[in-house]
């Protein structure tokens, strides 16, 4: 299922701004890392209807992105 496009770019918002408060981001770096992410791609294909997960939800899961994208 896919859900509208501008309920989609609301949805987005959120959770770039969980995502960048969290790591104290600016909002710029983190809709860069967003828009690359995983994440992002399950969200926008509609995959397993993550559009309908929570917001703080997909902010964690971008953060384990993040975690495991950053050197160790």
């Amino acid at each position: 299922m896919y859900a509208d496009k501008n309920v989609l770019q609301m949805k987005y918002a959120r959770i770039v701004k969980l995502f960048a408060d969290h790591l104290h981001l600016s909002y710029e770096d983190a809709l860069s890392f967003f828009y690359r992410s995983d994440t992002y791609k399950l969200i926008s294909q509609g995959v397993a209807d993550m559009h309908c997960l929570s917001d703080a939800y997909l902010a964690d899961e971008l953060l384990q992105e993040w975690q495991n994208a950053s050197p160790k």
